[in-house]
């Protein structure tokens, strides 16, 4: 609900305790200042303070960085006391901030307060995603790091073409079984992220939609579902595709300033990365795909441009296929069997 707030609690989130400030009055050289623990406790005692400094909640507004699990279990009691507030991202808030000196938590607590008053037009009430959604999250997290480890684990056969077999027979053997073990959990991961995608009549809607098209396989459609809250985040694919980092910008600025049109580094690297992948695999299999490849490539087109501009293809096609609801047909087919 957007509204003129009667006050504003910037809260700086850490592990172990929230630094808040309570300003009512903007023009004011002083406010209200204080820690608490980051628990039921303290957060309790958080909204009792605000209430006694303002009676209607209505009137209060809550703004905090999102710092991850650090502050959901703010967001979580926030919300089951009906209260207002505004997650809002670091980077954002210190781009907002301009040129200061110095940090420390309790100045980092006005800033964030200051942010809500001076940027109130861009306000959305937050709301804490459902469980499924924040359990699909954890899985794709535990996911994605025994992915890693399997590959760093596995790194340890480079050494057989250094050293003596004498010395790694025993570390190989061991190296061998931890590869095992950890390759079994990747199977048992899998399967709790697809039984969770059965479960889920929404996702599971989706994954059969998103797979559909070419490119796209279980570990792209799955981060598309969690990133996108099922497809209610982005309003459109191009959202999405500037959040993603594959939406190219021109950096360019009267007569002396003309950069090259490109995507910028502020992105979601993983899924950058997963769209790539997916590319990749379109170019291979789609003959749609490839055969624009083939013929930007021969217009004199950057390859790495090409390829850009076929992760945005495969990001409009995922919205295209939950838009309507119905999964994607390759026209190409049907030109070539005519």
């Amino acid at each position: 609900m957007k509204k003129n707030y009667q006050i504003f609690i910037g809260i700086d989130v850490s592990k172990s305790k929230l630094d808040y400030c309570i300003v009512t009055d903007p023009t004011a050289t002083k406010h209200q200042f204080g820690i608490v623990s980051n628990n039921e406790k303290g957060i309790k005692q958080l909204i009792t303070l605000v209430k006694k400094v303002n009676v209607d909640s209505l009137d209060a507004l809550y703004c905090l960085e999102n710092t991850g699990v650090y502050s959901m279990p703010l967001c979580y009691w926030l919300q089951a006391a009906e209260e207002n507030y505004w997650t809002e991202d670091a980077l954002q808030i210190k781009r907002a901030k301009g040129i200061t000196r110095g940090k420390n938590d309790k100045a980092d607590s006005k800033d964030i307060a200051f942010y809500a008053i001076s940027h109130l037009h861009l306000y959305e009430p937050s709301l804490l995603p459902e469980n499924d959604f924040l359990e699909l999250k954890l899985i794709l997290a535990e996911r994605e790091k025994l992915v890693k480890a399997i590959g760093a684990f596995k790194r340890t056969n480079e050494n057989k073409d250094f050293l003596p077999k004498e010395i790694l027979k025993s570390v190989l053997a061991h190296n061998k079984k931890t590869v095992q073990g950890l390759q079994k959990q990747l199977i048992a991961i899998e399967k709790l992220l697809q039984d969770l995608i059965n479960k889920n009549p929404v996702f599971k809607q989706q994954q059969e939609l998103l797979m559909s098209i070419p490119g796209v396989g279980m570990q792209t459609t799955c981060n598309l579902i969690a990133v996108t809250n099922a497809f209610t985040s982005f309003k459109d694919w191009r959202k999405l595709a500037c959040y993603c980092g594959v939406a190219p910008f021109k950096h360019q600025s009267g007569s002396s300033i003309k950069g090259k049109t490109k995507v910028s580094h502020i992105a979601n690297k993983k899924m950058k990365s997963l769209l790539n992948m997916a590319a990749l695999a379109a170019k291979k299999s789609d003959t749609e795909i490839k055969a624009y490849y083939e013929r930007k490539v021969a217009e004199g087109k950057n390859k790495m441009s090409v390829m850009n501009a076929i992760r945005c293809k495969i990001i409009s096609r995922a919205f295209a296929v939950i838009e309507r609801e119905t999964p994607f047909v390759n026209i190409q087919k049907f030109k070539t069997a005519s």
